[in-house]
């Protein structure tokens, strides 16, 4: 793995990471439309800069940072941007804030033990991916009236499941951390074998 930084998946994450704001103002003017256009774009450059960067053999550090960043970016933008206008409450975004300032908070206990962060669970992924299409889903029933029927029931079962799934794998973490920092060092198996137990 490289640890280059200017490769052209590395530049097109950080155009998504600068579109981020872009995306927010357009959400809280209610200019929907232009930012599931900005969503659109910002997905379409996700794509390339995976296959940029497998193709050609540019897979970086950095851009193995950037990208979940650039799409969690997105997300807190949509939360934030949907309940400024009071199209979601503000316990979603709560929620899902929370969940992550825990994991924060055990890659701190994690670190301060001599442990590296955790393998990412299915479980978070799969919330992110429900919160990913929630969120945009919403939007289309704010931007196309005649969708609404359709998009909120869709959109507000993504986003269900999604914090739910979120906080599925938030609570595997916080039982592996404390599995990890009650052993002792020198009684300690490889991590890989002591998460899969």
């Amino acid at each position: 793995m490289s640890s280059r930084i200017f490769t052209v998946p590395n530049v097109l994450s950080f155009i998504r990471l600068l579109l981020v704001p872009v995306f927010l103002v357009l959400i809280i003017a209610g200019k929907d439309g232009l930012a599931l256009l900005v969503l659109v774009v910002s997905s379409v450059s996700d794509y390339l800069d995976g296959v940029i960067a497998r193709r050609f053999r540019q897979i970086t550090r950095l851009g193995q940072l950037l990208d979940p960043a650039a799409d969690r970016a997105f997300i807190f933008a949509a939360l934030i941007g949907l309940a400024v206008r009071g199209v979601i409450p503000w316990w979603l975004f709560g929620a899902i804030v929370a969940r992550d300032l825990m994991l924060v908070v055990l890659g701190l206990v994690l670190a301060n033990n001599g442990y590296g962060p955790l393998p990412v669970h299915h479980l978070g992924k799969a919330g992110t991916l429900c919160l990913f299409y929630a969120l945009p889903i919403i939007m289309i029933g704010q931007a196309f009236p005649d969708a609404t029927a359709i998009a909120n029931p869709v959109g507000w079962a993504f986003a269900l499941w999604g914090v739910f799934l979120y906080w599925w794998g938030g609570t595997i973490y916080a039982a592996q951390t404390a599995r990890l920092v009650r052993i002792p060092r020198d009684e300690l198996p490889p991590v890989s074998a002591t998460l899969d137990r």
